[in-house]
């Protein structure tokens, strides 16, 4: 099963306690250095949901796994976590240092969304690997996160909240994004965003025994009250693709990623996703990848 950890958890798994200035009513931010965290970069993270933002700078071998994908970090990197995409990480080499951050979605209430940024979204790059100098801009932005966090001065909670905007920014640049070059009216931005963020709210699934809901380009014009025609022609223009290939791309990514990390049957899973027999969920799953959901999880 795939597990979710909470702030409160990460400080028990860590620390035993939670530090006195906790309080995420209002938001939740930290910073640490690895050498001051129980095994830190040497033991394994499990692949988990972690109900938190964070932002690792990682020196050493590691591998990071996210959804079905596994990346290699060979030398440094930064590492974005956020609370809709479950991850695990493992050092491959001896030697590691670096610093991470995390925070709660409401300490930046009213400061603007980091979560809109690529690098915290399902279809951006969670792993950026850096040079030299990079690593270097990295590591002092890192080290006045510190400094400050761990001072007396008064605007310190502003001080990390620009400080992470000069990490995503950071990211940002080095992985630029390419800009659409056609511009869309602001009505089809919305019906767009809307269905892309009510698609990803359905994930990952939760064990409550309840099927997903929206499924097909109806469910979602239905729930957008939009003919589905329109949505449709909405998803072709500013997605470059229809609403069904949007859908099934999601649901396919999501059973890959309950088959590598869970232990649930394929009929458990298949009734998850939707799929009133196992049968249609095994054609589904090998029209998309050549092989059965059971050959994929033994490879």
């Amino acid at each position: 099963m795939i597990g979710l950890e909470t702030i409160e958890d990460f400080y028990s798994r860590q620390f035993t306690s939670i530090p006195a200035h906790f309080k995420d009513e209002i938001g939740h931010f930290n910073v640490f250095k690895f050498d001051a965290v129980n095994d830190c970069g040497t033991k394994p993270a499990p692949y988990n949901i972690r109900a938190y933002f964070k932002i690792c700078f990682i020196v050493g071998k590691n591998e990071v796994s996210f959804s079905d994908s596994t990346i290699q970090i060979e030398k440094q990197a930064l590492l974005f976590g956020n609370p809709q995409a479950p991850y695990s990480w493992q050092h491959l080499s001896e030697e590691q240092r670096g610093y991470f951050c995390i925070f709660s979605p409401n300490f930046f209430h009213h400061f603007g969304d980091p979560g809109k940024y690529a690098v915290f979204q399902s279809n951006g790059i969670p792993v950026i690997e850096l040079t030299d100098d990079q690593a270097q801009n990295v590591e002092r932005l890192f080290a006045d996160m510190y400094a400050d966090w761990t001072s007396n001065y008064l605007f310190k909670y502003d001080r990390m909240r620009v400080l992470v905007y000069e990490l995503l920014h950071l990211a940002t640049k080095t992985q630029p994004i390419k800009s659409c070059q056609r511009n869309f009216s602001s009505a089809s931005v919305k019906i767009a965003t809307q269905f892309l963020e009510l698609l990803e709210q359905q994930f990952p699934i939760a064990d409550m025994g309840v099927p997903l809901r929206l499924r097909s380009s109806s469910d979602f014009a239905e729930y957008l009250s939009i003919h589905v025609n329109h949505l449709n022609k909405v998803s072709q223009e500013v997605l470059h693709k229809p609403t069904s290939v949007i859908i099934h791309e999601r649901i396919l990514l999501e059973a890959k990623i309950l088959l590598k990390h869970t232990t649930k049957a394929v009929s458990e899973i298949a009734f998850d996703l939707g799929f009133k027999e196992k049968t249609h969920f095994n054609n589904f799953f090998k029209k998309h990848t050549q092989i059965s959901p059971t050959q994929f999880r033994i490879i």
